[in-house]
């Protein structure tokens, strides 16, 4: 893999760590402006908010300009996002600077996927995209634990400076080690926008809305569910979540290797493994062991689509895929928000704090469903005499036959071909 996707990964962790450490931080947060925990938790809102909004706009922004200089221009965004947010004097400006900051989030793993993607021989693609994600996952496991416990420490604001100098790290590297591939020539906005009409594209966004809305209905409130239920300890959670953050880990790896082998039947493992053990969760989260599985694999098949998903996108969206790409992103958000507010509303209800559980399974029941109508879809044209090449007959992902895929390939894959 080039050197240049460490320079992404950096980026990404940056990125990971400030939309995540906030949620640690939030009692410090609104004791030091004064406001309840419940506003606070707008920091919170406003980011995912600020994510599905940015991806599109700075996405289109930036289809005038290299991509790498767009990335460059994305961590200054993310810089000054953090900066404002640590010195904000009032709970109105840190609000602003976290919506700052949020802007850069979708268009940079957006964009940076696009670019990850044409460093790699075409079979190598979504294993690339998914060593830029390591950078996101990573953060769960070592960058949102350190980051929590130096704000609570020695204050919520050095962890934000700590985040602006990791986004100095990140633009830096993309600076010296991303290569300034050439713009694709003839991609036009109206290009971007028109991969939506594509109905592969559209449902590999859902698939993303369902999927990983699956692990967030189980995920937001993991912490009255293992203590009220589970019986663990407040302490205990944090721990929890590393746990969690490892499994994002091993997914993300997984999910790369072999969704380059054979990529509907990795979603279709995936998404069917995530579905079963969220069921499951509902009845087991009172076994504290049978509760750390759950929480690891959760996060594992939850992560374990995030590849396939991202190069499914690229390879449909017609040879334009950085507005498809950056949009698939903000999905992401829009899955978090739908299954967080499912979720509370399934508890609301009075049917318990395991009840968001079976709201995730039924989520990533139904992306499976779309899955299956997917690839049929996708098989249909084919099917007739000329077809049957070994290709399809190996059981092995279209998509990676599609005129995208070519359309994708830079100069860079081209000659390692």
């Amino acid at each position: 893999m080039p050197l240049a996707l460490l320079a992404l990964a950096i980026g990404a962790f940056g990125i990971g760590t400030t939309e995540f450490v906030i949620m640690g931080l939030l009692p410090q947060v609104g004791a030091d402006f004064g406001v309840s925990v419940p506003t606070a938790g707008l920091l919170v809102t406003g980011y995912a908010l600020g994510v599905m909004i940015g991806a599109p706009i700075m996405t289109v922004l930036g289809t005038r300009i290299s991509r790498k200089n767009m990335l460059m221009l994305l961590m200054g965004l993310f810089i000054l996002g953090n900066l404002i947010s640590a010195f904000a004097p009032v709970f109105a400006v840190m609000l602003i600077g976290r919506v700052v900051a949020s802007l850069a989030h979708g268009a940079f793993f957006g964009i940076g996927s696009v670019v990850a993607a044409e460093l790699v021989a075409p079979e190598k693609k979504a294993g690339a995209i998914s060593m830029m994600f390591t950078g996101l996952t990573v953060a769960n496991v070592v960058g949102v634990p350190l980051g929590t416990f130096v704000g609570q420490s020695a204050g919520w604001r050095v962890t934000f400076v700590i985040v602006a100098a990791l986004g100095v790290l990140g633009l830096a590297g993309v600076a010296k080690l991303v290569p300034d591939l050439p713009k694709p020539e003839g991609v036009r906005l109206r290009h971007e926008v028109a991969a939506f009409r594509n109905v592969q594209v559209v449902l590999a966004m859902a698939m993303t809305v369902l999927g990983f809305g699956g692990v967030f209905a189980a995920i937001t409130y993991i912490a009255p569910m293992m203590t009220d239920v589970g019986g663990f300890a407040e302490s205990s959670v944090t721990w929890l979540m590393v746990v969690f953050g490892l499994g994002m880990v091993a997914g993300n790896l997984l999910g790369g290797r072999y969704a380059d082998r054979s990529l509907m039947p990795m979603l279709y493992t995936a998404l069917g493994g995530l579905a079963l053990v969220l069921l499951l969760f509902t009845f087991l989260a009172s076994v504290k062991a049978a509760a750390v599985v759950a929480v690891f694999l959760i996060g594992a098949l939850g992560f374990a689509t995030v590849p396939p998903l991202q190069k499914r996108v690229l390879d449909h969206a017609h040879g334009a895929p950085t507005l498809a790409s950056a949009a698939n992103i903000g999905a992401f958000n829009l899955g978090n928000a739908l299954a967080a507010w499912l979720g509370g509303t399934v508890i609301s209800a009075g049917f318990g704090y395991t009840a968001p559980n079976a709201v995730g399974a039924a989520l990533a029941a139904a992306a499976l469903v779309l899955a299956v109508i997917s690839h049929r879809l996708e098989l249909r044209p084919s099917q007739g005499p000329a077809s049957a090449t070994g290709h399809e007959a190996a059981g092995h992902s279209t998509e990676a036959a599609t005129p995208a895929s070519a359309d994708l390939a830079s100069p860079v894959s081209a000659a390692r071909r």
